[in-house]
């Protein structure tokens, strides 16, 4: 059952990748921890305060090291919605 960080703002199911197109390192498991921290990080820089970590470092934390597995989590775009908009 999938669990709330695997939905976006409105509820919909989020479908990533599960491997890098270009180099067919296996990243799905590293997109829902990457999206938690990476909106904790939004909310201290809104609050005005330092983050902990910039995005760059959970990056580097996660072990997404090559700049093709960085593009996949970086520009992915949650279109389910619009592809299956009926129940």
């Amino acid at each position: 059952m999938p669990g709330s960080a695997d939905k976006n703002r409105i509820g919909d199911i989020v479908i990533i990748p599960v491997r890098c197109f270009t180099c067919g390192k296996i990243i799905g498991d590293a997109y829902n921890e990457y999206r938690t921290r990476y909106e904790e990080y939004l909310k201290t820089k809104k609050s005005g305060e330092k983050p902990k970590e910039t995005p760059k470092q959970i990056l580097d934390d996660l072990g997404i090291d090559r700049y093709c597995c960085r593009r996949m989590i970086l520009t992915h775009v949650e279109l389910v919605g619009e592809s299956a908009p009926y129940e």
